[in-house]
């Protein structure tokens, strides 16, 4: 169980760098600050999955809730208005705990009120159970809901075309905010409806604001609902775009509870164990009638090929879902474009981005892993082995942004204008890190890319081509050596361009030549490039992008969208990096290095009660004290994490 006491939860400012996210496996979530303020444009109690899992919209804000008995009342919610912060309903916050979901104490005058809120699985609907535990007679719970209705990118300003019409009936308040949106139920057992239209105006997101962003919205409400409350008797709010006639909160919140605890029958009895596998959780999502895909990250990324080809084997194979694993690629698999892998789904089904050079080898490695976790050798041959050699013969002959197999059987390719490696900013046409040619981790890919495509051909009975790809391989690795060791660093050059010139940028990348399943260094080597990234790379969060002493090195990612996207992969620390540096540093450090990897992972761990509650961060600051930024639960760092937990038990 994760915990935040008073002294967090009454303090405004510390209270509002701390949040909450409940998922709903198909893209939809529910998002605040520990205190319920929001600070984001996608900060919302329910924020539904139109187009799962895309087409994210937030259809209610937040609900505005007020306890009232005989002639007083106070409220448990709190927003920012600029000029004031108004309620102030933390101030009565006594605790605030994530254990399966989250859950909230209020106290005041003798009052005790518990709260506690889950997102059904594969639904967009949220049950909110309040309980009175201690206090008097004659309580009321009041809740006014704050309707956005609004794409979750977008920001909602007063005006005319919003539907004021509600329909009210047997507890159920329903409102359909405009023509293109789900209807919005509320179901409040033994209530009554006050209508009273109006508009609120002016919240202010500070996190947006920060960002550079538009930053003010306007929410609308409709009326009240009024909710008697008895002592230990539990009232369950349902919240969702479809009608809950007939559904029963409090059975949904337990049959949801189930399910979540039936997650970790399977994963050893750690706390740290728990919470990753509850985060991972809420990264796998419904794609299409039967296939699964991972959102690359909350609040803001639908999914993207490479970070969930990266992800799978810690979200999935680590926590025992192979049959998810196996939906993800086939998915996938079913999108492969002139030997291309997606680099992302778009929201609202627009056609698939393909501008990515690695994702594609990234999903070899993620079969590899899932083939030695299932031994599901058919699935394997039979529908993924075709589509594999579809991807080799197009890398050999070239596809897109001008990719394709050098006569040094290295991988090249490049376009101008285009980012096609994991360090992808992009600003306007400016291409921050365009890294054109020969990257290094492409060619560590790569090699791994051969030879588990030589190994499934030897399994499928190809033995003279799985034989002839091993010898590509060999010479990749022959290659690579020659032209990628910087004698004078002594590590690995970032980038060879067309005219075979290195890149001496040190930068993580290199850590793929030593981490993969096929080394593309071992010995001596591998230690020199584990040494200069320990030395200058080297966070308790993950590794930074460029070391300290680089004149382009950025030490905080903060400022306008122009800032910080220039300084996304200038210095900021990357989460996900940790997975195959703990693998490195065991690889070659041996038991030494497993004592280093289990401190690395205490100090790591510590993350999971900062930020967003029970998940990791996409990005940390890379000067001290590396404040976590970027998404709040990213897909790539989560697996990581917990696949190295989990395989070296750390």
């Amino acid at each position: 169980m994760l915990q935040k006491s008073k002294s967090v939860l009454n303090n405004y400012e510390e209270a509002t760098h701390l949040e909450w996210l409940e998922t709903n496996g198909l893209g939809g979530f529910a998002c605040s600050t520990l205190i319920g303020s929001n600070t984001r444009r996608y900060h919302g109690l329910l924020v539904a999955a139109t187009q799962p899992p895309t087409g994210r919209m937030v259809m209610l804000s937040k609900m505005e809730e007020k306890i009232v008995w005989n002639d007083q009342f106070f409220d448990l919610g709190v927003s920012d208005y600029g000029d004031a912060i108004h309620p102030q309903g933390h101030t009565y916050l006594k605790e605030f705990t994530k254990d399966l979901c989250p859950s909230w104490l209020y106290s005041k005058k003798g009052l005790q009120i518990k709260k506690t809120l889950i997102m059904l699985h594969e639904e967009n609907t949220i049950i909110i159970i309040y309980t009175l535990l201690r206090g008097a007679q004659n309580v009321v719970l009041e809740l006014q809901p704050l309707i956005a209705a609004r794409d979750y990118h977008e920001l909602q300003n007063k005006n005319s075309q919003m539907w004021w019409d509600v329909s009210f009936k047997d507890g159920i308040f329903c409102n359909q905010a405009f023509e293109h949106t789900p209807p919005l139920y509320i179901s409040a057992p033994n209530s009554t409806y006050h209508h009273a239209p109006n508009w609120f105006d002016h919240f202010n997101y500070s996190q947006e604001k920060e960002r550079g962003l538009d930053y003010k919205e306007d929410l609308l409400n409709h009326g009240i609902l009024s909710i008697p409350l008895k002592r230990d008797q539990p009232v369950g709010v349902i919240v969702s775009t479809i009608n809950p006639s007939g559904r029963n909160a409090m059975v949904l919140f337990d049959y949801e509870i189930e399910r979540r605890k039936s997650l970790l029958w399977a994963m050893p009895a750690t706390n740290i164990l728990k919470q990753l596998t509850l985060a991972a959780d809420q990264m796998i999502v419904k794609r299409g009638d039967n296939l699964k895909s991972i959102i690359a990250g909350y609040p803001w990324f639908t999914d993207w090929g490479r970070d969930t080809m990266i992800a799978l084997p810690g979200l999935c194979l680590s926590t025992g879902r192979f049959e998810d694993a196996k939906k993800i690629l086939l998915a996938f698999s079913q999108h492969i474009s002139m030997g291309m892998l997606p680099n992302r789904f778009q929201d609202n089904g627009e056609a698939p981005q393909y501008n990515n050079i690695d994702g594609t080898l990234w999903m070899f490695i993620a079969i590899h892993k899932y083939l030695e976790a299932t031994k599901d050798t058919q699935f394997v041959l039979k529908q993924l082995l075709p589509v594999l050699k579809e991807v080799i013969e197009w890398h050999y002959k070239g596809t897109r942004y001008h990719i394709h197999v050098d006569e040094d059987e290295l991988l090249s390719g490049g376009e101008q204008g285009q980012q096609l490696t994991w360090m992808d900013a992009k600003i306007a046409d400016w291409v921050v890190t365009p890294r054109m040619g020969k990257a290094v981790e492409v060619q560590a890919l790569w090699y791994n890319a051969l030879h588990i495509y030589s190994e499934l051909l030897a399994l499928n009975g190809e033995d003279a081509l799985a034989k002839q790809f091993l010898e590509k391989a060999s010479l990749v690795k022959t290659n690579f050596k020659n032209l990628f060791w910087y004698e004078k660093g002594q590590y690995l050059y970032d980038v060879i361009d067309k005219n075979n010139i290195g890149d001496s940028s040190l930068r993580p990348n290199q850590i793929f030549a030593i981490s993969l399943p096929y080394p593309l260094l071992v010995g001596e080597d591998a230690k020199k490039v584990l040494k200069v990234i320990e030395e200058k790379l080297l966070t308790p969060f993950g590794l930074r992008t460029l070391p300290s002493y680089d004149l382009r090195y950025v030490p905080f990612y903060e400022g306008s969208v122009f800032k910080r996207d220039a300084s996304y992969h200038q210095g900021t620390v990357w989460s996900w990096l940790i997975g195959p540096y703990i693998d490195s540093l065991i690889r070659l450090k041996g038991h030494k290095g497993k004592t280093q990897a289990k401190l690395l992972a205490i100090e790591f761990e510590s993350h999971l009660d900062d930020a967003a509650i029970g998940t990791i961060s996409e990005i940390f600051n890379a000067a001290w004290p590396h404040q976590p930024k970027g998404c709040i639960a990213q897909a790539w760092s989560i697996g990581e994490f917990l696949r190295v937990v989990k395989a070296y038990q750390l």
